[in-house]
């Protein structure tokens, strides 16, 4: 057994979103992603850092769940900013439970335990010293308590070992969100992986060890669609 991790797989099998028009590494990433995968096996699990899927509901990325079950390992779900389909736990379990999708599972105001290592995670958000918008220092602040509470969880289960997956970056070369990189430290976090940046982004991420936690950037174009072992 073997724990991965990649984002950003923006899937689009039911809405007319392909990556393929930004051309370069994205033309026929479906395909890319397929073989990416082809190495791992049933018994390997990977944790999904977000993005997932164009669609807007869940009916909509039904397609795009599909093809992502058939793909070899155990996944877990993350949330991230272009997820509109994201529902409640509930919600969600029952739908692919009812198309018999049963290799998912949901990273949410919890953690999930994987043979000592607690695999801990939220989508995160970007931080601003003046928000704009109130609405963004609501969600902001809503995801520090979802990350607190799956650390806490995640401390509180005796693993012996732990790793944060996030959507957003909690840092870049030119940015750092304090408050999440403080509960990081707090948890004794071990392993932080994280999406979102694309192409010219890429640039700016933060790779390697800061302050005794290996950041790693996990989009899918970046790690050239294949996922990365963690573990």
């Amino acid at each position: 057994m073997s724990l991965y991790a990649i984002g950003d797989l923006h899937l689009s099998t039911g809405t007319d979103k392909p990556m393929d028009v930004f051309g370069g590494a994205w033309e026929n990433y479906a395909e890319k992603i397929k073989n990416g995968f082809s190495e791992l096996g049933e018994e390997d699990t990977v944790v999904l850092c977000g993005d997932l899927s164009w669609g807007k509901s869940l009916e909509e990325s039904l397609g795009d769940f599909r093809f992502i079950d058939q793909l070899p390992s155990r996944k877990i779900l993350l949330k991230g900013n272009h997820d509109y389909w994201w529902t409640t736990v509930s919600k969600m379990k029952n739908f692919f439970q009812k198309h018999g999708i049963e290799g998912f599972d949901i990273l949410h105001n919890n953690c999930i335990l994987l043979e000592g290592v607690a695999i801990c995670g939220t989508r995160g958000w970007f931080f601003e010293d003046d928000f704009s918008d109130n609405h963004d220092r609501k969600v902001y602040q809503r995801e520090l308590m979802r990350l607190e509470a799956s650390l806490k969880e995640g401390k509180a289960s005796g693993a012996d070992r732990i790793f944060a997956f996030l959507h957003y970056p909690p840092l870049t070369l030119d940015y750092a969100c304090e408050e999440i990189i403080d509960l990081l430290v707090k948890y004794d976090v071990e392993i932080c992986c994280y999406g979102h940046l694309h192409g010219n982004s890429h640039r700016r991420a933060v790779t390697g060890k800061r302050h005794r936690i290996d950041f790693k950037l996990v989009s899918a174009d970046y790690v050239g669609f294949k996922p990365v072992k963690i573990l």
